[in-house]
């Protein structure tokens, strides 16, 4: 081989090398901080919108009314239940923030479609479980049922 290419595969090479350093830091770096969340400007001219009232629903008798963590490094905590989806993980922007090492910033949702509560793990790498169960797509909760993140487990509470 010529010196010239050897000198391109080794820059080639070194280019590859940066570009990995660079996606570990950018990765360490949003795992640590989380993501930045901005609101969008109105167009000159306009007026900014006013937050609207939270609207009432009726509460169905025997429907979950908090999400409670039973076991787990946030043992304890809990959210009360409405309309809005939850979301599980280490980021910032979850409702329910765990400081357990085996749970994503962005590990798991709990959403309603008004009658039943659904959990959907949002891509975790170590997976949510329902008893020893991995889901991969939205699955029913009931109350009562555990629900596994990590080493965390959530249970739906009257």
């Amino acid at each position: 081989m010529s010196e010239l290419t050897l000198t391109l595969i080794k820059l080639g090479f070194l280019a590859v090398l940066w570009l990995f350093v660079l996606s570990a830091v950018s990765v360490i770096r949003t795992d640590i901080f989380g993501t930045k969340v901005s609101t969008p400007k109105p167009p000159k001219g306009q007026k900014q919108a006013k937050p609207q009232k939270a609207k009432r629903t009726k509460r169905v008798r025997g429907a979950p009314r908090t999400l409670q963590i039973v076991d787990g490094p946030n043992a304890g905590q809990s959210v009360p239940l409405g309309t809005e989806p939850i979301l599980l993980g280490r980021g910032t922007d979850a409702a329910i923030r765990l400081d357990d090492d085996y749970v994503s910033t962005r590990h798991a949702r709990f959403a309603t479609n008004g009658e039943q509560w659904f959990v959907e793990d949002l891509g975790s790498t170590n997976g949510t479980y329902i008893g020893s169960q991995r889901i991969t797509s939205p699955e029913p909760v009931a109350i009562g049922t555990s629900v596994r993140l990590g080493k965390t487990i959530v249970e739906l509470r009257k």
